[in-house]
């Protein structure tokens, strides 16, 4: 099996073990035996376990970042004060999913950012590039005070993240939707 083949498959099966049931409940020799690569090629690939899921990671945010931009763009909303809420528009579709489980970074970091400086360091990379992202469709819709207007939308994603895994209700990104309207709403009027 060559290199590539063998990273792809371990990618997705840790990626779909990791997100169900956790990093710490998953052992390279079930990722080994469900991605049907062998375990000295699994650690040609990935020498330890938190290479591995330091890897996962960086694709899952890669992707999860692509369709949310790409649905963001899709909908071409010509009112840019509308397209911040178009990314709870966008949870709700994610919140929906069979298999949701919340956030794989907020989860992976609460099992190892306190025993792994990388795996700390790829969630905030990740919750940093979502901001930046914020804070663009938030300057586009011409709000003042862009950075900050986007920290707190970033805490209502978050929250809805959050209370759609615990809860298993996709309808906590429509409540975070209209608190982010209310709070675009304000912070316009103030301007």
């Amino acid at each position: 099996m060559e290199r590539a083949e063998a990273v792809t498959r371990l990618l997705d099966t840790a990626e779909a073990l990791f997100y169900e049931r956790g990093v710490q409940a998953v052992g390279m020799d079930e990722i080994r035996g469900v991605s049907g690569v062998s375990l000295k090629r699994l650690y040609q690939c990935f020498p330890a376990k938190e290479e591995l899921v330091v890897a996962y990671l960086r694709r899952r945010d890669q992707r999860w970042r692509e369709s949310l931009t790409g649905f963001v763009r899709d909908r071409d909303d010509p009112d840019p004060a509308r397209r911040p809420l178009l990314v709870f528009d966008w949870l709700y579709a994610w919140f929906s999913e069979p298999g949701f489980r919340g956030c794989a970074f907020i989860n992976s970091f609460g099992e190892l950012g306190a025993t792994s400086a990388e795996i700390a360091v790829v969630a905030r990379e990740h919750k940093d590039a979502l901001k930046q992202y914020l804070v663009e469709l938030v300057g586009e819709a011409g709000v003042k005070g862009a950075e900050s207007v986007a920290e707190q939308l970033l805490l209502l994603i978050d929250g809805a993240i959050t209370s759609a895994a615990i809860v298993g209700n996709p309808d906590a990104a429509r409540h975070a939707r209209t608190a982010a309207a209310t709070l675009l709403a304000s912070v316009r009027e103030r301007a």
